[in-house]
């Protein structure tokens, strides 16, 4: 693996298992990876996988989602992360 050192601060990289932690992965290079780590997981995973992980992922930026959204040709509200965005209910009412 040759990931951005950013990217697994709170884990240690020797540990990740590329299929075993693919939704960990994927949603680290999504949401704090740069082009390099994309083209990677692009290249590795192929984009039906991506796709098919991405649905899953329950959090996820904003931004990161458009972003994996238009690159698989599926509309942002199919994505969990989208879905589990909608249902939260604010603390606060201002």
């Amino acid at each position: 693996m040759a990931f951005s050192a950013n990217l697994f601060w709170d884990v240690d990289p020797a540990d990740i298992d590329m299929d075993k932690h693919a939704a960990f992965i994927v949603g680290r290079v999504l949401d704090y990876g740069l082009m390099e780590d994309w083209l990677f997981i692009r290249d590795y995973y192929g984009i039906e996988r991506l796709r098919e992980i991405a649905l899953g992922i329950r959090s996820m930026f904003p931004e990161s989602l458009s972003f994996i959204a238009t690159v698989t040709q599926v509309p942002e509200n199919q994505f969990r992360c989208y879905k589990q965005l909608q249902s939260k209910n604010p603390h606060w009412n201002f």
